[in-house]
């Protein structure tokens, strides 16, 4: 639904990941959608460099989060409030 904002699905699945789980690392967001992983690692970074997402080393692993700090934090959160609702129930009634 948001792949034509984002520029494509890997961004799309990121922001999506990471909007409902809070903080993930890549192989999380690329088992979750069964994806390969560097294109979820390029749309992480890619975010982080905008400002979108920071993220924090624990143990051998990057985890990301939203940046809380940047203005378009909320606005963003509310998109994919209403992405991620209009996802179940498409779901729901088996459009997707």
């Amino acid at each position: 639904m948001l792949e034509g904002l984002f520029g494509n699905k890997s961004a799309e699945k990121v922001m999506l990941s990471i909007f409902v789980y809070g903080e993930l690392h890549a192989s999380a967001i690329a088992q979750q959608h069964t994806t390969a992983l560097d294109p979820i690692k390029k749309q992480l970074e890619r975010f982080e460099e905008a400002g979108f997402l920071i993220s924090r080393v624990v143990g051998r692993s990057r985890l990301y989060k939203f940046n809380e700090t940047n203005p378009l934090i909320k606005p963003l959160k509310e998109l994919l409030k209403i992405a991620k609702k209009n996802e179940i129930t498409n779901n729901e009634i088996g459009l997707l």
